[in-house]
C-alpha cells in the first residue's frame, strides 16, 4: 500500500517534517541509507557497549528556541521524554601563550573572567549580550517560517529603531565585528573560537551576526545537550512517527526519482526497489546529488547553476575516544573542565585557517579545536567512572599532492597532534587513560554519510552568497523544487545546518499549505 509521502532521508529535519505531516493525518514512509535514523543527529555505541558516542552533532542550543521544543508542538518533551541538560561552565578555551578563558552560565562570572584581560572588552561583551536581546525575537520570527511566508529579518529591521545598525552588522564579516568590538588578543581569540563553531570562515561577508548569535544564546542557556545523547532527539521523533503509523525502511540508498508526466511520484533505490507515494516526496538528499537523479531539463538552468555553484562548506576531522578520565585543564585558578572545551589559536591564525581551507591548503598550525566531553554532566553515556570524549577540528578534504586518499595514512598522525595539543593544558589526560578510539577524516565522514560531501556536515556554507533566499539556489528557497511533487528540507535549505529543526518545521509548513491546509491551525503555531 502506497504512503502519502516518501521521506528520502531520516535526518532530524526530515523526521520533523514527517512528524508534522503525520500529525495532520498523512501517512509517511521514511527511507535512509544507514541502518538507523538520525543522520547527523545520532548516538551510537561505536566504541563498545555502554559508550554512547554522538557521531556528529552534540550541542543543541539553537533548537531550544524552535516552537517544536519551546512550545512542545509534537509532545516530544512531555510525552516522549526528551530532556536537555545545560552544562556549567558553558565553555573553556586554552590559548597559545598558556592563558585560558572560562565561560560560565552566570554572566557576571563570565564578565569577571574577561576583566582579567580587559575591562573595556568586558564592557563590550556585556553590550553584545544585551544588544542581542533586542534582535532575538525578530530573528526567531524570521527563522520560524519559510522564505516568503514570514517577513525576512531585513524586512523586520526596517521599522526597528536600530535597524540600520543590525543591517550593517548582517552584511559584515564576523572578523570585522570581533576586531571592532574587542581589542585584547585573548578575548579576540576566544570570540573567534566561539564564532567558528558554525564552520563558516569568519572573514566571509554575511557572518557578522555569528558572534552575537552563537555567544548570546550559550550565555543564556549553555551548550545544551540532550540527556542520554544527541540521538535522544531522533529517538523521540521516531517514536512519535511510529505511534502515528509511519514506516521506516533502512539500508536503502536512493538512486533516482520516479517521474510521471514531469511530476515526482517516488524514488528508486540502487537495488532497483521502487517506493511510490500518493502525494509526493520530501528530500534531504544533498542538492548536488539530487540534480543527478532526474533529467537535467526538468531542473531548469537557474537551479542547475545554483546547485553547481553551491559551496558544500568546511570539512571536519573527528576523533572519538573512550577514556577512564576526562580532560581536566590545569589553570592558576584551579582545575577547570567543561562539556564544550578546546583550543584557539590567535585571532589572525583562526582567520587564516578558514582562508587556507577554502584555498585548499593544509594549515600547519592547530587553530581551532573543540573537545566535547558530555559525560561530565551525563554519566549515563559511559560505563561507571568512564567518559566519552570527542575531538573536532576543521581541515581540508583534498590533501596537496596526494589527494583525499592520503588521509588514510595521515589521519593517525593528525589525531595524535590534536591530542598532544590538549595534553599541554590537561596533564592528567595521558595516553594511558585512552582505552579506545575511532578516527574519521573528511573522507571517512563522507563515506559514513554520502550527503556530507567532502566531509562537511553543516549542509553548506552560510555566508551571504548561500543564505536566506539564496539557499539552496536563488528562486528556490521555499522548499519547493523545480519538479512538481518534490519538496526539499535539511541543511541545504534555510536557515542551514546545525541542530535547529527549522528547515524541517518550515518545510512542513510549505507542504501543508500546498495541500490546502492552514499550517497555523495544523501545527499549533
Amino acid at each position: 500500500m502506497q504512503s502519502d509521502f516518501i521521506i528520502a532521508g531520516a535526518g532530524h529535519n526530515s523526521l520533523i517534517t514527517a512528524c508534522y505531516l503525520s500529525k495532520a493525518g498523512y501517512s509517511c514512509e521514511i527511507l535512509d541509507a544507514r541502518s538507523i535514523a538520525g543522520g547527523g543527529c545520532a548516538t551510537e555505541e561505536i566504541l563498545g557497549a555502554g559508550y554512547k558516542i554522538d557521531t556528529c552533532s552534540t550541542g543543541h542550543t539553537l533548537i531550544l528556541q524552535n516552537p517544536l521544543i519551546k512550545m512542545d508542538e509534537l509532545g516530544i518533551v512531555e510525552k516522549y521524554g526528551l530532556s536537555y541538560l545545560h552544562p556549567d561552565p558553558v565553555a573553556h578555551v586554552a590559548l597559545p601563550d598558556g592563558e585560558q578563558i572560562t565561560m560560565f552560565l552566570d554572566v557576571e562570572k563570565t564578565i569577571k573572567e574577561i576583566e582579567r584581560f580587559s575591562v573595556a572588552d568586558a564592557l563590550s561583551y556585556t553590550r553584545l549580550i544585551q544588544e542581542f536581546d533586542e534582535l532575538r525575537p525578530l530573528l526567531g520570527k524570521a527563522r520560524s517560517g519559510p522564505i516568503g511566508f514570514v517577513p525576512s529579518l531585513q524586512d523586520l529591521l526596517k521599522d526597528h529603531p536600530r535597524g540600520g545598525v543590525w543591517l550593517r552588522r548582517m552584511a559584515m564579516s564576523a572578523k570585522d565585528i570581533i576586531l571592532r568590538e574587542f581589542k585584547n588578543p585573548h578575548i579576540r581569540a576566544f570570540m573567534g573560537w566561539m564564532t567558528f563553531q558554525t564552520a563558516v570562515p569568519i572573514d566571509q561577508a554575511g557572518t557578522g551576526l555569528l558572534p552575537y548569535q552563537i555567544t548570546a544564546p550559550r550565555q543564556s542557556n549553555s551548550w545544551s545537550i540532550p540527556k542520554g545523547g544527541s540521538g535522544e532527539l531522533t529517538d523521540s521523533l521516531v517514536k512519535f512517527l511510529e505511534d502515528h503509523g509511519a514506516i521506516f525502511t533502512y539500508d536503502t540508498v536512493v538512486d533516482s526519482l520516479i517521474l510521471n508526466n514531469g511530476r515526482c511520484i517516488g524514488v528508486k533505490a540502487v537495488d532497483s526497489r521502487e517506493f511510490r507515494a500518493k502525494l509526493g516526496v520530501i528530500s534531504t538528499i544533498h542538492i548536488k546529488h539530487l540534480v543527478n537523479m532526474a533529467p537535467k531539463e526538468l531542473w531548469g538552468e537557474d537551479f542547475l547553476f545554483g546547485a553547481d555553484t553551491y559551496n558544500v562548506g568546511v570539512p571536519f576531522f573527528s576523533t572519538y575516544l573512550a577514556t577512564t578520565e576526562p580532560p581536566i585543564f590545569k589553570t592558576p585558578r584551579g582545575p577547570r573542565s567543561a562539556v564544550s572545551a578546546g583550543y584557539a589559536g590567535w585571532f589572525e591564525d583562526l582567520v587564516q585557517s578558514g582562508r587556507d581551507i577554502y584555498d585548499g591548503k593544509l594549515s600547519e598550525k592547530i587553530s581551532w579545536l573543540l573537545v566535547a566531553t558530555p559525560t561530565l554532566v551525563d554519566p549515563s553515556r559511559a560505563p561507571l567512572g568512564h567518559h566519552t570524549v570527542k575531538f573536532l577540528t576543521h581541515t581540508i578534504y583534498d590533501l596537496p599532492k596526494v589527494g583525499p586518499k592520503g588521509w588514510e595514512k595521515m589521519k593517525i598522525e593528525f589525531t595524535e597532534k590534536l591530542i598532544e595539543k590538549i595534553q599541554e593544558f590537561c596533564p592528567s589526560f595521558t595516553n594511558d587513560v585512552i582505552l579506545d578510539r575511532i578516527i574519521k577524516s573528511p573522507v571517512d565522514i563522507e563515506s559514513w554519510n554520502m550527503h556530507m560531501i567532502n566531509g562537511a556536515p553543516h549542509g553548506g556554507d552560510r555566508s551571504v552568497t548561500f543564505s536566506g533566499a539564496q539557499r539552496p539556489a536563488p528562486g528556490w528557497a521555499q522548499h519547493k523544487m523545480p519538479i512538481k511533487g518534490l519538496w526539499q528540507t535539511g541543511g541545504t535549505t534555510h536557515p542551514g545546518g546545525s541542530i535547529t529543526g527549522y528547515p524541517g518545521r518550515n518545510a512542513a509548513m510549505v507542504v501543508l499549505k500546498d495541500l490546502g491546509l492552514d499550517p497555523c491551525n495544523t501545527m499549533l503555531i
